[in-house]
Formats: C-alpha cells, sequence, structure tokens
C-alpha cells in the first residue's frame, strides 16, 4: 500500500475515534510549558495511530505532538509526522474545524501527507501525483499582489511591528487548526495563510505538502523552504499562498 493509501486510511479510522469524544465533554488537561490544552482523545487518536503506522512501517521513524521525543527519528529515512488532533482548542469547543494531520517526510522533505476532517467527512491528501480534496485535485487562487486578498491568520499577525510599509490591506480570516488553513489555501477558497510564530512541524508537515502540489509558494516567515525531521522539530512560521501573493507579502514583513 501506498504512503498516501497508508495515510488516509488511518486518517479516516482516527477520525471515528476522535467523534467517539466529540461534544461529549472529555477529560482535558493544560500541557506545561504554555503549550496548550490536550484531551483523552488525543492521547486515544495518538494511541490508535502509532499501532497502525508503525505496524505498517516498522522502519519509519515517528515524531507526535503527542508522544514522547524519540531522537533515533533523525536517523531515519523516513518519518512519520503527526498531529492527532490539530486545533484541540475547536474540538474542546464542539466545533467541526478540528483535523487530524499526518505526514511521512524523506530525508527533510514531505513526500506524503493527509489531512482529514472528521466532524465534516473531508479528506486532503497530497503525494507526487498532486493534491486532492476527496479525490478531486485541487488549485491554488490566482490571487495576484496584496489588496482585497483573503488572508488565514490571527489579528496578532497584522500588527504594525511586522509591517514596516505599512500594514497590508486585505481580508482575515482565521480557523483554529493549521492545518486546516493550509489546505483551505490549497483549494483556494483563501489565498493565503500567514502564521509568524514558531510552528510545531506537526502543525504543518502535512499541509505544507498538499498546499505545494495544488501550486502554493510555501516557506517560513523568511522566505526558507520548510524542513522536516529536524533537531528541534519547529519552523520560524509558515507562510503558504498563492505565488503571486507570496512574494508580495515577503516584501512586506519585517526581515
Amino acid at each position: 500500500m501506498p504512503d498516501r493509501d497508508l495515510l488516509t486510511t488511518a486518517a479516516r479510522d482516527a477520525g471515528a475515534i476522535a467523534l467517539r469524544f466529540w461534544k461529549r465533554d472529555p477529560r482535558v488537561w493544560e500541557k506545561s510549558g504554555d503549550l496548550g490544552p490536550v484531551t483523552e482523545a488525543d492521547l486515544a487518536v495518538n494511541a490508535a495511530l502509532e499501532t497502525a503506522l508503525r505496524g505498517a512501517r516498522p522502519d519509519y521513524g515517528w515524531l507526535s505532538e503527542e508522544s514522547a521525543d524519540d531522537p533515533a527519528r533523525l536517523a531515519a529515512e523516513r518519518v512519520f509526522i503527526v498531529d492527532p488532533i490539530d486545533g484541540t482548542r475547536s474540538f474542546i469547543a464542539g466545533e467541526d474545524t478540528f483535523a487530524v494531520s499526518l505526514a511521512v517526510a524523506e530525508r527533510g522533505t514531505v513526500v506524503a501527507a493527509a489531512v482529514y476532517l472528521p466532524a465534516l467527512d473531508r479528506m486532503y491528501a497530497a503525494d507526487a501525483s498532486g493534491a486532492t480534496r476527496d479525490g478531486v485535485p485541487l488549485q491554488v487562487s490566482r490571487r495576484v499582489g496584496i489588496p482585497g486578498a483573503s488572508l488565514l491568520t490571527t489579528r496578532a499577525n497584522l500588527l504594525p511591528e511586522h509591517w514596516p510599509g505599512g500594514v497590508p490591506e486585505l481580508k482575515r480570516s482565521f480557523r483554529s487548526s493549521i492545518a486546516f488553513r493550509m489546505c483551505l489555501v490549497a483549494e483556494g477558497r483563501h489565498d493565503g495563510m500567514l502564521s509568524l510564530r514558531d510552528s510545531f512541524e506537526w502543525d504543518i508537515a502535512a499541509g505544507d505538502l498538499i498546499a505545494r502540489r495544488a501550486g502554493a509558494t510555501v516557506t517560513d516567515r523568511h522566505g526558507a523552504p520548510l524542513v522536516f525531521n529536524r533537531p528541534q522539530p519547529w519552523a520560524a512560521g509558515v507562510l503558504a499562498a498563492a505565488p503571486g501573493l507570496h512574494g508580495a507579502l515577503m516584501d512586506r514583513l519585517v526581515p
């Protein structure tokens, strides 16, 4: 079974587990280090994914938000990068935009990805053949330039200190799941997404490939390509956008 098919199957099965807890008052804990909440659903989904994925590919490394980091992943040619529930706050609130985000990276580059929204029964996937939503090919928007662009981002990212030439004139929207934001860019429903904060690999790995295969330009906040399975598993923010918007935003951001 190709990695893409393995990921989509595992994501659907994981989504079914998540839905057993959704809107049923799951137990919630706050992670140390101001890393946000985790629920019993996150842990149950993570355990099921580790069993399924590592059972199918025992030679792959493992990097998950809800697992203790194992440095052995750094020596693996391929590694699973997993967020069992991306958008945990959305999940806790009973909203339907949380996602299971799964990726396989090979020597630093994501080569297969799946992002599944269980409450919407919506599957985004990608590999070398392209990116799809529920089997339909994806294509980013043709937006060129900033005025009127639709950007998925937080208000904090549009504070004046980030934009020395003035805050750009655009339409701001938001979704809790970073992976979902990147998928929305991939399907052209929004022109771009931006996070200036350091971004954990499990939040952005699957979305990186899905967006790129749909034609988006995806970099960190400095304009460098994203690299995965790093010893410290995070990137210096992320900007995924239609090519004609990405360059315009980079020209305006603080270096």
